[in-house]
């Protein structure tokens, strides 16, 4: 979670990219994660619209965020192609095992077992 610190000589717009590409760096914001919008993501934080917006516009430069429209903001994929594909294939494994709320643990060493080209060894 992002937290900005008024009394910080860092202003509240570099505390909320600096948070941000953190979030992204550690994975704790996937590829494809939706962003609050601007005005939520403010009121949250107790900052103005203004500051959060000039904190997206900077990460959307860098290529770490784009927004698609009325759609929303979204952190962005890769760049390159065959990545691009594999991350949005994550994202959707990950939002299905969680719409199915199975365990990640589980998903994942069925992932792996697949990769290997073995069978997933059941549930305990």
């Amino acid at each position: 979670m992002i937290v900005i610190d008024p009394s910080s000589p860092v202003p509240p717009f570099e505390q909320l990219r600096a948070g941000l590409v953190d979030a992204v760096t550690s994975g704790e914001l996937a590829p494809g994660a939706r962003l609050p919008t601007v005005r939520r993501l403010a009121e949250d934080l107790g900052i103005a619209p203004g500051t959060v917006a000039r904190a997206y516009r900077e990460l959307e430069a860098s290529g770490i965020i784009e927004t698609r429209g009325r759609n929303g903001t979204f952190v962005s994929f890769d760049a390159d192609p065959a990545r691009q594909q594999l991350q949005r294939a994550a994202a959707a494994f990950a939002a299905q095992v969680r719409d199915l709320r199975l365990d990640a643990d589980e998903a994942l060493a069925m992932v792996t077992a697949a990769l290997r080209g073995g069978e997933p060894s059941p549930a305990p």
